[in-house]
């Protein structure tokens, strides 16, 4: 490609709109474009990178057998309506009516149109298992796109599934896909991806993985051990028993706490530890119509997902509740000695089992009680794990105090659904038997976009792109200094551009009437692996400067061995990745 006819304009400022690294390349290189709220174009470069992840995918994919379809992006509101989701998922979800009125969503997920497709597909469980995948354009209507291509309301999209007659089968698929998804970022350059266990979310199911680039610039937490491979989301990671803090009991009192009502307050009035001090968290349960208390150590944070799930309801039907008249709740003041709340489900975390004496409102305007002990004062309870966890927290797995919380960019999922959608949509087979049954299914997907974005994040500093040889736009970037001005410069310039591209790289020549400072600049944008830099200097000795991706160093090289040391430095780049 001549670089005077690329399309994509870079950029000399970094564009004021961009809160994350990648953000900021890819407008300053000019690989997007943006049109609307959470929507791209992508020029170019960008696609050029986007159709070299895909084919990456594409291969894992048909690797493990999984044959490739392509399903409409519309679906029919009737399809959401057989399995639940229509009303269940908010507003994320976007819905329309056609010219003939009929109901009609864009597909943020696509569960439904793949059971739908494949109805009729495999009466017989001789046909199981097997699996299908698509890459294609989704939508989601997401309240806060952030991060250009890292949270987008458009996106495309690898998704997966499979099919099964019985649970192991289902089990030895997913690992298939877990250990494809090893191999695809390993592939895109970016290897040190964890798996993480994580939330079934709205998709339901059984079990669920996260593959998760460890960075600043992601936005979910993700609880790592230092010492073991233990790891999770932090939506649904686990500690073992919160180290005690009150280990000493005492007789319990009543104090005097006169519009005390915050912890901070109660800290400061009675000055002890934070640790020593209970509080309750109250939420509505809207599905119900009840109020949700949850008792736990001041020191800690109540983790809504481990709550959601415990309680088994929607994201939706859980909200922090607000003071209503006639609740029977004196807020600023809860506490279990003595609590009578009205139509109230009372949970206790894990924080508060061997605490001895805890001070804990008193359910009376201006009172605490001091050195409350819970089995002593209210009896025996039920204790479950509603925390977040915290750094330094005691491990699951090793037991040792170890755990670390990092931000993290979702690159990739895997699901275990069982038969919710399949059952839902009433798709079966034959077994051997000759009764009906529901099969199983797993799904796995991938973002496109988010991958390319996240590769950035990873390899690239705020100056430079740095894209791995197995995607990068160009393999070869021929930064031709004096084009337009030195026939020697631009004969060699047409011949080694010839020559590597007869080699089958992707070669980009910097034709163009521009200074050599305003090509460097662009070619630090574009991130082209090997960089071959002509110019007239050089040249007086019959050598060419050639910077290779991992050497901060460039390397004069004589013009007749160009093409061989090209040639073994693509050949070491793409073992790397392979």
């Amino acid at each position: 490609m001549l670089q005077s006819k690329l399309l994509g304009e870079t950029k000399k400022e970094w564009p004021k709109e961009a809160t994350v690294k990648s953000h900021g390349l890819l407008i300053k290189g000019g690989y997007v474009k943006q049109m609307a709220s959470g929507i791209y174009t992508l020029m170019p470069l960008a696609k050029r990178v986007t159709s070299k992840i895909e084919n990456i995918i594409r291969e894992e994919m048909e690797n493990i057998d999984s044959q490739e379809i392509l399903m409409p992006l519309v679906a029919t509101k009737k399809l959401w309506d057989m399995s639940g989701r229509y009303d269940s998922v908010g507003s994320e979800l976007l819905r329309f009516k056609d010219r003939n009125d009929a109901e009609m969503v864009l597909s943020m997920t696509h569960e439904e149109a793949t059971v739908f497709s494949l109805l009729n597909e495999a009466k017989s469980y001789q046909k199981y298992p097997f699996s299908v995948f698509q890459i294609q354009t989704k939508f989601r209507d997401e309240a806060r796109p952030r991060a250009g291509l890292i949270r987008v309301r458009e996106f495309t999209m690898k998704d997966a599934y499979s099919f099964h007659t019985t649970q192991e089968s289902l089990n030895k698929e997913y690992e298939k896909f877990y250990k494809a998804y090893e191999r695809i970022y390993k592939r895109v350059g970016i290897p040190e991806v964890v798996a993480v266990a994580s939330d079934t979310g709205m998709m339901g199911g059984s079990g669920a993985h996260e593959y998760m680039l460890l960075c600043d610039a992601g936005e979910d937490k993700i609880v790592v051990c230092k010492d073991c491979n233990y790891s999770a989301n932090m939506e649904v990671a686990y500690s073992k028993q919160i180290q005690s803090f009150s280990t000493q009991e005492e007789n319990v009192e009543k104090i005097y706490t006169p519009g005390v009502k915050t912890i901070e307050e109660l800290q400061k009035f009675t000055s002890e530890d934070v640790r020593k001090i209970g509080k309750a968290v109250i939420y509505k349960r809207l599905d119900k119509n009840e109020t949700i208390l949850v008792f736990i150590r001041a020191d800690r944070q109540v983790n809504e997902t481990k709550l959601r799930n415990l309680l088994k309801i929607d994201d939706e039907d859980l909200v922090q509740k607000v003071p209503e008249p006639n609740d029977n709740i004196v807020y600023g003041f809860v506490g279990p000695k003595n609590f009578k709340g009205n139509n109230v489900v009372v949970i206790y975390d894990n924080s508060l089992k061997n605490e001895k004496s805890l001070i804990f409102g008193a359910n009376e305007e201006n009172y605490h009680y001091k050195g409350m002990n819970i089995l002593r004062d209210v009896g025996e309870v039920q204790y479950v794990d509603v925390a977040k966890v915290e750094e330094e927290d005691c491990c699951p797995v090793c037991g040792k105090h170890s755990l670390s919380i990092s931000n993290g960019i979702e690159v990739g999922n895997i699901f275990k659904l069982g038969d919710k959608y399949t059952k839902s949509m009433n798709m079966t087979y034959l077994d051997e038997n000759g009764k009906e049954q529901n099969p199983l299914m797993g799904c796995y997907g991938i973002g496109v976009g988010r991958l390319m974005a996240s590769v950035l994040e990873a390899k690239s500093t705020e100056s430079e792109v740095i894209w791995p040889i197995s995607i990068a736009p160009y393999a070869i970037h021929i930064c031709a200094l004096d084009y337009t001005k030195s026939d020697e410069v631009r004969l060699l310039s047409n011949e080694l551009y010839t020559k590597l591209m007869e080699l089958g790289y992707d070669v980009l020549l910097d034709d163009r009437n521009k200074t050599a400072g305003v090509k460097f600049a662009d070619s630090e944008l574009i991130g082209a692996p090997i960089k071959i830099i002509i110019g007239k200097k050089s040249l007086e000795n019959g050598n060419v400067e050639v910077a290779v991706s991992g050497n901060s160093e460039k390397t004069l090289i004589n013009k007749s061995e160009v093409v061989n040391f090209v040639k073994n430095s693509a050949d070491r780049l793409f073992e790397e990745v392979n």
